[in-house]
This record gives structure tokens, sequence and C-alpha cells, in this order.
């Protein structure tokens, strides 16, 4: 579903969050209560837009399920969640509650049940859907969503070596290269590292090499 992750979460910076925790891809994880079987899907998500689509496709997969919950987390607060049936404060908001807890956001869970037979009470139904959406959160991949600024910066041959020991040793990412008459490079650097690494280019190249901010965007580093 996701798949070129470094583009696609490439997405501008509009408030003041400097990094946060989100999943890169799906996870599946199976939990089963009393012959009850439940299947937790864990999806990246940016907007109650694509949230409506995800649980719509997971709802036509498992049309023949006796419940589809779901519950999500967005980077900017928002947050959803439906028992679809079970009974009231018994799935969904347990499922976002342990959401809410793990510290990820952008973040979906649909927990599909096909029921065993079996009565599970009211206990068995939280504890059974905490487990399973605990468990997909647990098994799925984590990425840090940093705010980072990228530089173009042009430079001559004779300092590219030197300029590219330097952003590796502020901590830099090169992104791209284009070899010419000059050199020009593009380089992402965590917002948060962007001024020491500016003050140490101009002290380094005595002001002849600057740095010119081409995009805010955040980025994912894996944890």
């Amino acid at each position: 579903m996701i798949a070129a992750f470094c583009l696609k979460y490439m997405f501008c910076v509009v408030n003041y969050v400097q990094e946060y925790i989100t999943i890169k891809d799906d996870f599946t994880a199976e939990y089963e209560e009393k012959h009850s079987r439940f299947i937790a899907v864990c999806f990246h998500c940016e907007s109650e837009q694509q949230a409506s689509e995800i649980i719509a496709a997971q709802k036509s997969k498992y049309w023949d399920a006796r419940h589809n919950v779901y519950a999500y987390l967005l980077q900017d607060g928002s947050a959803r969640f439906s028992d679809d049936g079970e009974p009231h404060g018994t799935a969904g908001m347990p499922m976002l509650d342990i959401i809410k807890g793990s510290g990820i956001t952008n973040v979906l869970v649909v927990v599909t049940r096909y029921f065993g037979g079996i009565l599970l009470g009211t206990g068995g139904l939280v504890r059974a859907y905490s487990t399973s959406t605990r468990d997909a959160l647990s098994g799925a991949q984590k990425v840090l969503m940093c705010s980072c600024i990228e530089y173009k910066i042009e430079c001559d041959y004779g300092n590219y070596d030197r300029l590219l020991r330097l952003i590796s040793d502020s901590g830099g990412m090169v992104q791209n290269t284009d070899f010419t008459d000059k050199i020009t490079i593009n380089v992402m650097f965590k917002e948060v590292d962007s001024n020491a690494f500016l003050d140490k280019l101009c002290e380094s190249f005595a002001s002849k090499l600057t740095a010119k901010q081409e995009n805010k965007i955040f980025f994912p580093f894996n944890l």
C-alpha cells in the first residue's frame, strides 16, 4: 500500500511540531478469544478522508464478519472510533486508548471480529480489542517523522570532499548531486540541527559557500 514511503511523506510543515512517531507499513496481527477471531490491521493514515476509504475497503474485504471496529489518531489531534455494533465502550474506545498510549499518530487500526459462538462479556471484549490493537501496533515498523530543511549548495570540485565531510559530521543527508562545471548538492537537515550547520559552513569556507533553503518538510527516520 505504501510503495514509495520517503516520497509520499515529504509533506509541508503546517505547525510547530518538530517530530512525531508513526508507522511505515501496514501490519496485521491476529488474536483469538473463546473461538472468536480478531484480525487487527494498522495503517499509516494522514487524513480523515483517507481513513474513511481504508475503513470502507476493510469492511468490503471482510464483508462476512460480525464487526469491523476501528479507531484512528491523526497528528493534528483528530481522533475517531466506532464500536460497529459491539456494546458501547467495549471496542472502539479501548482501541483509541491503546493508540494514544503508544505515542503513535497518523495511524488507523481496524479490528475485524468473526464471532465464535460464545459471548465474551464486557471485560472480555475490552481485553480482546485492546490486545489486538496493541499487538498490531507493536509489530509495525515505526518511523520518526522530523521537521527538516532541505538546502541547495553549489561548490567547485576542489571543495567537494571537504563539504561532504562537513555535511556528514553535521548530521546531514545528501539527497541529490549534480555534476556540471560546478557541483550542486541538495542536502537535508533536521530543523534543530540546521542553524549549527549553517554556522559551520560559513566558518569552514570563509563565507564562500552558501546554502539556499529549498523546502521545509517532514522526513522519515527509521527507529
